[in-house]
């Protein structure tokens, strides 16, 4: 180990010499370059000095008109003044660089030494930088005003020329060069020191990804909700702490996220334990239906319920008919919206840990004369626990930060994630915009930390080796057909709204003109047709890198211990708490800019995807991860096994469930995302539920029903391609008994 540190150190000295070696000349040629094009620029400019005094002026303002364009300024001195004494007239030219020379060019050495050199018909830079009014960082020019008549020195020519440039490529180089170091530091530290390279590796790749596009962009966030005016301020949250409309917005989203998440999980947790743990009737239909909302953009269903329930909707009317009033704004009717909207979070994280609990604890339990349902109470729920808070958790999480359906249906209800959108795109403040969003943080962080600290505290390990091949029926005909019956009716429900999305896509335009028409569907393909790629493209890109990302992690969260595990864990489920404008704009403010420019390319729409939905498929994967005995990789490991065998041919074939769903989850949040990826769209790469959108808000609902009709199919077909290419792990087929 000592000789392995020694030659570490070496290496790492010769980079640092050799990195230094090429960062000198890089920089120093780079200056050369700059200065050598400002002193070119200087030259031409003097080169053209009037011949007659009276022109002088109106030379120096044809120079100012394009004074931003040429990133430069200018005044001239009509004598050359001697050291220790002022100038005997103001400066003509640029006013603040003039007020410069009047109190500087009496005793500083360096407008002493620029004077000299121009007498000498020499042109002079200043080796400092100088603020010149407002503008810092000013490199400033003396060169001699010759006339070209007389060919004698009239003055003194001063320009000030902007060095942001210089600054910002610096600034760059250095990230750089420091960015490389650090790479090849952990490089060569894994393999030269590390005893298990391939988890060093992954480790920094995590920690590199969630610090670049996580912390890094969240830090700009809240950096701007203490910026008021170009200033450092406090006002924007004190406005906001102080502020009761915005305190009504966080205990209405309080209210709205907790109803919403424990319904949702109740919802989820029945429909995924009919298909995984009963032998019920019509499985295939009753998973389809239960994917079916996450698939569709939200503010569809959110439209297809005022369509029916509304003020003016079809079923509302006819209960007015019967003498019955019932509005669906308000509370009540977000919790119905966001509830069929978000329980196949639920459901999809349910079915997953369900799929993996072994059935011989149960099958012991009924052989030991205990009820089905002390059985259920006693062994599978307890077992479910872990999946339960993670629904629960991601469902309260998608909840606070939902803002579509709020937008159409809160009525005199206030969210935060509403007035926040409202503070962005309505009133274009953006730090108020932004400190309602991060206010979310603090309920779910709170979540997050209780669900941790008491799954921490139980073991769920049930899988010890192969599992069992069989699952033991719990359920009674009667309970079974109670649960079914219930599941069937929000089908119904279900079919119902999305009934109303298909017909709109065969009349003129559903809520105005009810005419039959065909005309919707050719128009909508039509202007759809680059959308529909770029948004199909995008997403499946996403889904695998996704998937895979979310098991690696939840498998060093799992089964390794290293420094900063809690605070990476925190980090990676930080996206899901935050609203999507949020994440947009910050996105926005911290890749427009060097040393990462992303905006505009199809890179930041993808690693947005990535990043927001990667909580879904570790949290589905550290739900498995804890009921396989970890006994099974070590015995792989002692027999010879890396880390990357043993993730390949162990782990992620039997947390395939939890995979399988993490990409289904990324690539249908990709087709269906709005609220992030309408400040990240370009003209080049433009995306479907955008434009599903704006003919909605157009009342163009037959355009946006043919478009939603087409993503559903989409997405139902990458489904079905997706089972047949992945093929079902033997170990986890559960047959009931």
């Amino acid at each position: 180990m000592k000789k392995r540190i020694i030659h570490f150190s070496l290496a790492i000295l010769f980079v640092i010499l050799v990195g230094w070696w090429i960062y000198s000349s890089v920089r120093d040629e780079f200056m050369k370059q700059s200065r050598d094009s400002q002193r070119r620029t200087v030259e031409t400019i003097i080169a053209g000095f009037p011949s007659e005094p009276q022109d002088i002026e109106g030379w120096l303002a044809r120079l100012a008109e394009d004074k931003d364009k040429n990133n430069y300024t200018a005044a001239f001195i009509n004598e050359i003044p001697e050291p220790g004494k002022n100038l005997s007239e103001t400066p003509k030219g640029d006013s603040e660089l003039a007020k410069l020379l009047l109190e500087n060019s009496a005793w500083d050495t360096e407008f002493t030494k620029g004077f000299e050199y121009a007498s000498y018909e020499e042109i002079y830079r200043s080796v400092n930088n100088w603020t010149v009014g407002n503008k810092e960082k000013q490199a400033l020019f003396f060169a001699p005003a010759v006339s070209l008549k007389t060919h004698d020195i009239e003055g003194v020519l001063v320009f000030a020329f902007n060095t942001d440039g210089e600054q910002d490529f610096m600034n760059m180089l250095h990230m750089l060069f420091l960015g490389a170091f650090i790479l090849f530091f952990l490089v060569t530290w894994q393999l030269m020191v590390s005893r298990d390279p391939i988890v060093g590796f992954a480790l920094a790749g995590l920690f590199l990804m969630t610090l670049t596009f996580i912390a890094y962009p969240l830090f700009e966030a809240v950096r701007l909700s203490f910026m008021e005016n170009g200033r450092f301020s406090l006002s924007i949250w004190k406005t906001i702490l102080t502020t009761k409309g915005y305190l009504s917005a966080l205990w209405g989203s309080l209210q709205l996220g907790c109803w919403t998440a424990t319904f949702s999980t109740i919802i989820g947790f029945m429909f995924a334990f009919v298909v995984s743990r009963t032998n019920a009737p019509l499985k295939k239909l009753i998973t389809t239906m239960g994917i079916l909302p996450v698939i569709s953009p939200p503010f569809s269903l959110t439209l297809s319920i005022i369509l029916l329930f509304g003020n003016n909707g079809l079923i509302t009317r006819w209960l007015r008919v019967i003498g019955l009033n019932f509005s669906i704004y308000g509370l009540p009717g977000l919790v119905i919206v966001q509830t069929m909207g978000m329980f196949p979070i639920a459901f999809l994280t349910m079915t997953g840990v369900l799929q993996g609990i072994d059935s011989t604890f149960e099958e012991a339990s009924l052989n030991l004369s205990a009820t089905r349902l002390k059985t259920f109470t006693s062994i599978t729920l307890p077992l479910a626990v872990p999946g339960l808070l993670s629904s629960w958790l991601l469902v309260f999480t998608t909840s606070l930060a939902d803002f579509a359906n709020p937008l159409l249906l809160a009525g005199d209800l206030k969210v935060l994630s509403l007035e926040s959108y409202i503070e962005v795109t309505g009133m274009n403040r953006l730090g108020h915009g932004a400190a309602l969003s991060l206010l979310l943080l603090l309920p779910t962080l709170t979540a997050f930390l209780a669900q941790r600290f008491w799954i921490s505290k139980r073991s769920y390990v049930t899988v010890t080796g192969k599992p069992s091949g069989r699952i033991t029926e719990l359920t009674t005909p009667r309970v079974r057909r109670v649960l079914t019956g219930i599941i069937f009716t929000i089908i119904i429900i279900l079919v119902m709204l999305y009934g109303t999305i298909f017909a709109g896509c065969f009349v003129k335009n559903w809520g105005i003109d009810y005419t039959f028409s065909l005309e919707n569907i050719t128009e909508a393909l039509t202007r759809s047709r680059d959308a529909l790629i770029d948004t199909v493209t995008l997403s499946a890109v996403a889904a695998p890198a996704a998937g895979i990302i979310a098991m690696i992690a939840a498998l060093l969260i799992v089964r390794k211990k290293f420094f900063g595990k809690k605070l990476l864990e925190m980090l990676l489920m930080t996206p899901f708490a935050l609203p999507g404008t949020l994440v947009g704009i910050s996105y926005i403010l911290a890749f427009n800019h060097a040393p990462i420019i992303l905006v505009g390319t199809a890179a930041i729409i993808i690693i947005n995807y990535v990043i927001r939905e990667l909580p879904v498929g570790i949290e589905g994967g550290i739900d498995s991860l804890k009921q396989i005995d970890p006994s099974i990789e070590e015995a792989a490991t002692d027999l010879g096994a890396d880390q990357a065998t043993v993730f390949r041919t162990i782990v992620l074939p039997l947390v395939r469930p939890a995979f399988l769903s993490s990409m289904s989850y990324t690539f249908v949040r990709s087709m269906t995302a709005v609220s992030a990826v309408i400040f990240l769209i370009s003209a080049r790469w433009y995306h479907l539920t955008v434009l599903i959108y704006n003919f909605s808000e157009n009342l163009r609902f037959g355009l946006a029903s043919v478009l939603s009709t087409v993503l559903i199919i989409i997405v139902f077909t990458a489904f079905g391609l997706m089972r047949l290419l992945v093929r079902e792990n033997a170990n986890m087929i559960k047959n009931v008994t």
